[in-house]
């Protein structure tokens, strides 16, 4: 499967293995090709559906960025639930992908079987720190469709929620460079505008309702949001928390085998026996 119409916009969409589903969420810049060094292992367990969110790898990059907004993401995530049969999923998002999977929780409980997010948040509570990021995310925006996407991505790679990233291979760098580079300038200006932390209502008067098992998975090196986790593990009813030794923000980057056995850990010990694999 490749592309997915869905409410006037086309979704890639991948899904391949066996097993009951498990949908990956990347984050902001990514794209479904995030999950590809996991691929191998996930299949044989799960059927995984991977997505490329409005904005990113290969699907649209709708001109108006109220279509980017994350009610309208988790809608159109839901229609493409309905449209693979997929009753009940396990749901494994990264950054941005984690965000709109505790929307996904908050919006439709019964979908979900458990949750795993990758330094996530619940959103910004400080209305004046909503306003900034707001503020931040435009600038970026602009300069993504002023300057294009090499002087967006020479910006981005600086920033200190990345530092930690300066220590991976070469090589392996030089690759996450060239997915950043392949995103389209309008489609992740749109979704800075539509969908950016600052722009997003906060969830924290909706954690207590989210009773669904659910694994916080943060880098020891990433202060933020190992505080986060630190924190949401305490207003999440079903929560644990996992602290991965040298990593940063990108936990599945910079320690995927450490980030990959938490992942099968939890999901095999939460997986439901009634789960059907979907069809393709």
């Amino acid at each position: 499967m490749s592309g997915l119409l869905v409410d006037g916009c086309r979704y890639h969409v991948e899904i391949a293995g066996t097993g009951p589903p498990l949908v990956a969420l990347h984050g902001f810049t990514g794209s479904l090709e995030t999950w590809a060094p996991f691929r191998d292992v996930l299949e044989r367990r799960f059927t995984l559906v991977t997505v490329d969110l409005l904005g990113h790898g290969a699907s649209d990059c709708p001109p108006d960025p109220r279509r980017y907004r994350m009610e309208r993401c988790v809608a159109d995530l839901l229609t493409i639930f309905d449209r693979l049969d997929l009753d009940r999923v396990d749901l494994l998002g990264y950054s941005m992908g984690g965000r709109v999977a505790l929307h996904l929780a908050v919006a439709a409980p019964e979908r979900i079987h458990a949750l795993a997010l990758e330094s996530a948040s619940p959103g910004i509570r400080s209305s004046a720190e909503r306003a900034a990021r707001v503020a931040a995310d435009a600038r970026l925006a602009d300069l993504l469709e002023g300057e294009g996407i090499d002087a967006f991505v020479d910006r981005w790679e600086r920033l200190p929620l990345f530092a930690s990233q300066r220590a991976l291979p070469a090589a392996v760098r030089a690759a996450l460079r060239r997915q950043r580079l392949a995103g389209n300038p309008l489609g992740l200006a749109n979704s800075l505008r539509g969908m950016g932390a600052g722009e997003m209502e906060p969830l924290d008067d909706h954690l207590n309702e989210i009773h669904l098992p659910t694994l916080l998975v943060v880098g020891a090196l990433d202060e933020k949001y190992r505080s986060l986790g630190q924190e949401l593990v305490g207003l999440l009813p079903a929560a644990t928390l996992a602290v991965v030794p040298d990593a940063g923000h990108a936990v599945h980057l910079e320690q995927p085998s450490a980030f990959l056995r938490v992942i099968l850990d939890f999901l095999e010990a939460h997986r439901s026996a009634t789960e059907r694999p979907i069809n393709q």
